[in-house]
C-alpha cells in the first residue's frame, strides 16, 4: 500500500492538453426513487418491510450525472476497459459539486488532480462518475429541508445505484465490471473493479447505504426526536452494497452517519469483506468531527478481520471543505484497485 500524504501542489495545475480527461453530462433512466407521496417507486421486488415504507410501481424518471473519461478513452476500443470510481456530493450539492466548487480559470482543479494522478502513473486511467445523490422525483432541489422528499431521496440512493446507475454505466462505457454477470465468479471479480466515496452527506451515503447503516426520515413522519436537532431521525437498516463495491471512502461524513458498531455488524453479516475503507476528517470540522469519531472508534473495536484495510485519517487544522476532500480523493484513489487476495468470506 502507498503512504497517505499531502497532495503535491503541482497536481492542481493542468497537464498537457493531450493528457487531459474530458467531462460528459448524461441522462439515464431511473426506475427506483421516492415519489411525491413519500412512497418508494420501484421496478423491483422490494418489500415494504425492507424499504421501511410503502412501495409501488410507477413511471420511470430521468436524472443526470457527470462522467470523467480519462485521456485516450476510445468507445470503439474493444481491448481497453477501466475501473470505475463513483463520487458523491454533499447535502447542498449536485452532480457538478466536485467539479464546480474547485475551479482554476478555465480548468477544474479536480480534473487537474485526476489528470495528474494518471499522467504521473500514481493510478491507472479510470472512469469517475459523479451522480446526483437524491433518488426522488424532485432530485434537482438542492435546498436543506428535512421534510422534503428530495432529502428523503438521499437515504434511498442505494436502489437507484444498484438497479439503475451502475447498469447504465456498465452497459454504455468500457468498464471492467459487468453487472449483468451474476455468477459467483463474476460478482467476486466485478466488486474489485468498483469503488465509491463521498463528501459530507455523500460520505454518509457511502457508509450507511454501501457498508450498511440506517436510513433516515423527517421527525414529522417518524414521530421521534432528532438526536442532531436537524429534523431527521433513523428508520430502518439499509441492506448494504458490499457485494458491488470492494472499496469505500467517506470524507467528513455527515452527522446522520451510523456509528461504527452498527456498520461493523453489517460488515460481519455480509458474505463479503470490505477490502478498503478510507475515512478522513479535519480536526477543526465542527460539522462532522463527532460522527467521524463515533464511526472510527466503533469500527476499530467491532469490525475485526471483516475489514481488510482501514485508513482513519485525521487532518490537522482541517475544516469541512475541499482541501480535506481533495486530499481524501488523492489518497483514496491511490489505494483502491490494488489487486490482491479476494477478501470474500466463503461458506
Amino acid at each position: 500500500m502507498k503512504n497517505v500524504t499531502a497532495v503535491p501542489a503541482e497536481y492542481f495545475r493542468p497537464v498537457h492538453a493531450d493528457l487531459q480527461g474530458t467531462i460528459q453530462e448524461v441522462s439515464y433512466r431511473v426506475g427506483n426513487y421516492i415519489q411525491r407521496d413519500r412512497r418508494l417507486v420501484t421496478d423491483r421486488n422490494i418489500s415494504n418491510r425492507e424499504a421501511g415504507r410503502e412501495t409501488k410501481a410507477g413511471d420511470a424518471i430521468y436524472k443526470k450525472c457527470s462522467i470523467y473519461l480519462p485521456a485516450g478513452y476510445d468507445p470503439t476500443d474493444s481491448g481497453r476497459r477501466y475501473n470505475v470510481l463513483y463520487l458523491l456530493h454533499g447535502v447542498g450539492g449536485d452532480h457538478y459539486e466536485w467539479l464546480r466548487n474547485s475551479k482554476a480559470g478555465e480548468k477544474s482543479i479536480f480534473c487537474n488532480l485526476l489528470d495528474n494522478l494518471i499522467a504521473n502513473g500514481d493510478i491507472d486511467p479510470l472512469i469517475v462518475v459523479f451522480p446526483n445523490g437524491r433518488s426522488s422525483y424532485d432530485w434537482s432541489d438542492t435546498s436543506f429541508h428535512a421534510e422534503g422528499t428530495h432529502m428523503l431521496g438521499f437515504y434511498y440512493f442505494d436502489y437507484e445505484l444498484r438497479f439503475d446507475l451502475v447498469p447504465f454505466i456498465e452497459s454504455n462505457y468500457k468498464t471492467l465490471a459487468n453487472i449483468s454477470d451474476t455468477s459467483h465468479a463474476g460478482i467476486l471479480y466485478n466488486r474489485m473493479h468498483r469503488a465509491i466515496a463521498g463528501l459530507s452527506m455523500g460520505g454518509m451515503q457511502a457508509l450507511n447505504l454501501v457498508v450498511g447503516g440506517y436510513r433516515h426520515d423527517s421527525t414529522r413522519f417518524t414521530g421521534t426526536k432528532s438526536p442532531w436537532n436537524n429534523g431527521l431521525d433513523r428508520t430502518v437498516l439499509a441492506p448494504g452494497m458490499i457485494d458491488l463495491f470492494a472499496y469505500v471512502g467517506a470524507f467528513s461524513n455527515a452527522p446522520t452517519s451510523s456509528d461504527g458498531k452498527t456498520l461493523a455488524e453489517s460488515l460481519i453479516s455480509s458474505r463479503h469483506n470490505l477490502d478498503l475503507l478510507y475515512v478522513t476528517c479535519g480536526d477543526a470540522d465542527r460539522i462532522a468531527m463527532d460522527s467521524y469519531t463515533q464511526m472510527v472508534e466503533g469500527l476499530i473495536h467491532h469490525a475485526g478481520d471483516h475489514l481488510h484495510h482501514f485508513y482513519p485519517i485525521l487532518i490537522k487544522d482541517g475544516c469541512h471543505d475541499f482541501p480535506v476532500w481533495n486530499n481524501g480523493v488523492y489518497n483514496f484513489s491511490r489505494l483502491i484497485f490494488q489487486q490482491g487476495d479476494d477478501p470474500t468470506v466463503e461458506g
